[in-house]
């Protein structure tokens, strides 16, 4: 570049001219400035959206929604009803053995009444099977309390037997489940 064309350049730099056809340059700044606020105001909310659907279909893309029983180690998606007396007895114990045990209370459930079904696979067909039952109990202190409980494939320790998982409204004293056994529910 010869001598002259570098001064020329740096001459229209300095003049805020375009080096090519010696046209004023505008700041951005002072575009958006003549720009009216009404015509910001509906593009912010505009490419809010559009963003927020944009990272949406990411994710939900993200992982293929592959029935549990299609994996590579499958479940069933069979499982015993909600009254199946080893899972009722299976809480009564665990129950007394944690009143004992830790809280020396002494309360035990001494029957279960109205024991129903509230949800069944209801986190979606690609996760671990669980029923969601809820329940009346009696206790030895004749106070009537609700047990919510699950049971789920193959969540019993090793795998070979179907888990239960339950709380006690009014029981939960670590609020492990908080608020009232709602995170025990579907």
């Amino acid at each position: 570049m010869s001598a002259t064309l570098r001064v020329r350049f740096a001459s229209a730099a300095r003049a805020g001219l375009d080096g090519v056809n010696g046209a004023k340059h505008r700041p951005l700044a002072s575009r958006r400035q003549r720009m009216p606020a009404t015509r910001l105001s509906r593009l912010g909310p505009l490419l809010v959206a559009l963003s927020l659907v944009t990272l949406g279909m990411g994710v939900a893309q993200a992982r293929p929604l592959t029935p549990a029983e299609n994996r590579f180690q499958p479940y069933s998606g069979l499982l015993p009803p909600c009254d199946i007396p080893w899972a009722l007895k299976d809480i009564q114990s665990r129950f007394r053995d944690r009143e004992r045990e830790y809280w020396h209370s002494g309360l035990e459930i001494v029957a279960f009444e109205r024991v129903s079904e509230i949800g069944f696979r209801s986190n979606g067909l690609d996760y671990v099977p669980r029923r969601y039952c809820v329940a009346e109990v009696v206790m030895t202190d004749q106070r009537p309390h609700q047990v919510s409980f699950s049971i789920g494939e193959g969540t019993a320790g090793i795998g070979f037997r179907d888990g239960v998982d339950f709380c006690v409204s009014g029981l939960d004293r670590f609020d492990a489940d908080a608020p009232n056994c709602k995170m025990a529910r579907p």
